[in-house]
């Protein structure tokens, strides 16, 4: 099986596949993660403002899937309480409680607490609003590191037997018989043939573009691309909550607590026809969000306030609505088998949460290719780094501690949560801060970035803080330099070795 796209759809497929004994290579023409699956809102939920558009299949789906995801990942994966302030020229009360109700009991929810209502005028979770409000309900959802969901699906995928090639684009497929063979051009401009039994489109927004690339074209099915943008800015509030607040063109804000010291705010939903690689937020966006937070916290927030942005581009299941905030979340799988026995998946839509339940679905469909694939397994299995003692991230972090006294206990919870119990693999032999090489800020060493370059096919800057770290938040510009001038280094060194052996 050959996965075109590395995102979080295909690299929880090649994750699925590989663990049912296939044989799978992943190719990802940038950075995995490196296009929508960054670019969240940094959730695993089931979708509140679904249940308006009648989306239950999908919100009993994702809310099912959520504490999967927090049994199986809670390194990366958090449970966060959302408060939902009440504004009677909106929604109603009685309307949002039966949303609640639903959002509650469509999923079978066991470990997340259910929903309470709060008087704000005399609860924590009012301070950061307005005086006039008056009720809020508060429920439960998870928040998620994005980027690194999809290197560790990657990192399964390769630890049981999947090729993990970045920075390779393909470039042409065509049938040939009862198999496809695939052109790929690497980041060197080198070319090679590739011959696969199954082909599986999960390039996201450029899905349409392998369609053509593989000689298919017209499809039945069609993508929405819609941009979504977010703004971060200095933390709005003490507290752990998240905040998801009404607009009145009946969409919804989240203000999320992001990186200790900063709060998220987004998203957008607008239709984008611009090019995909270049997609990036409009001054226009940053008012829509400034101004929606502004009118339900009491300190307003301003476009000066941005410390950092970011935009992706969502290719959604085109079920032609023709408001973008009520084109559907769902995901749809298109089989194209030919006149032939080599087929074509092809993903179209999805969302973080249903990702392993969509690799899943994928695997049925091309169940009668491979008479001996495994059975769905990926439902109990922790991803890496998630075999945490008990007592979560907190008791691992005191543990590190413990057991590498010279490192302070900010840099043990960030190890703890990014990596999970992996973090000792590259800690260990450690005997004092001078063994982890170069410390570059915020308990980022040097062994570190060696295991993001081995283990976690990081190339560049970029790659290491922003995606699998937002350490670009917290670092100065020195320091970045430094991490890109030792990445270099190691990079460097890395293939002179390769070449030696």
């Amino acid at each position: 099986m050959l996965v075109v796209g590395g995102g979080i759809n295909g690299a929880g497929i090649a994750r699925d596949a590989a663990g049912r004994g296939l044989s799978v290579r992943l190719v990802e023409k940038g950075d995995l993660a490196g296009a929508t699956s960054s670019a969240s809102s940094k959730l695993i939920h089931g979708g509140l403002r679904y249940l308006e558009y009648g989306a239950l299949r999908l919100v009993r789906e994702a809310l099912s899937e959520r504490e999967v995801l927090l049994a199986n990942a809670p390194h990366i994966i958090a449970p966060l309480r959302f408060v939902l302030p009440h504004d009677g020229s909106l929604r109603p009360k009685l309307l949002l409680r039966l949303g609640l109700f639903l959002y509650d009991h469509l999923g079978g929810r066991r470990v997340l607490p259910g929903t309470e209502t709060v008087q704000l005028s005399r609860h924590p979770y009012g301070v950061p609003l307005q005086g006039r409000l008056r009720t809020g309900f508060v429920y439960s959802d998870c928040w998620v590191d994005d980027a690194r969901l999809v290197v560790l699906n990657a990192r399964d995928a390769a630890a049981r037997g999947a090729i993990i090639s970045r920075a390779t684009e393909m470039k042409s497929a065509r049938r040939s018989d009862d198999h496809w063979v695939v052109r790929l051009v690497g980041a060197d401009g080198e070319a090679e043939e590739v011959a696969v039994r199954v082909l599986v489109n999960a390039a996201g927004p450029w899905a349409a573009d392998v369609l053509q690339r593989a000689g298919i074209r017209h499809a039945s099915s069609a993508l929405r691309l819609v941009k979504g943008s977010h703004i971060v800015v200095r933390r709005l509030y003490d507290g752990s909550q998240a905040y998801i607040l009404q607009n009145d063109d009946r969409r919804v804000i989240f203000v999320i607590p992001f990186e200790g010291e900063f709060s998220l705010i987004g998203t957008t939903d607008v239709p984008f026809t611009g090019a995909r690689e270049t997609v990036a937020i409009d001054p226009c966006e940053v008012d829509y969000l400034c101004r929606a937070v502004s009118r339900w916290f009491a300190r307003p927030v301003s476009p000066t306030d941005v410390v950092w942005s970011y935009a992706g581009v969502r290719p959604l299941y085109d079920d032609e609505e023709a408001d973008a905030s009520a084109v559907t979340r769902d995901y749809h799988l298109e089989l194209d088998a030919g006149d032939r026995s080599a087929p074509l998946l092809s993903v179209f839509g999805g969302k973080l949460t249903t990702y392993r339940r969509l690799a899943e679905h994928a695997l049925e469909k091309l169940a009668r290719y491979f008479p001996a694939c495994g059975k769905p397994w990926t439902a109990h299995a922790p991803l890496p780094g998630g075999d945490l003692p008990p007592g979560g991230v907190g008791a691992f972090a005191d543990e590190l501690l413990r057991q590498f006294p010279f490192l302070d206990r900010a840099t043990t919870r960030r190890l703890a949560r990014s990596y999970g119990t992996e973090a000792r693999k590259f800690l260990a032999g450690a005997r004092r801060i001078d063994d982890l090489g170069k410390m570059f800020g915020c308990g980022f060493s040097e062994r570190e970035l060696d295991w993001l370059i081995r283990e976690e096919w990081a190339r560049t800057a970029e790659d290491v803080l922003w995606r699998r770290s937002k350490l670009g938040l917290h670092l100065n510009p020195r320091q970045a330099a430094e991490i890109a001038d030792a990445l270099a280094a190691l990079r460097s060194a890395r293939r002179s070795h390769l070449a030696l052996t």
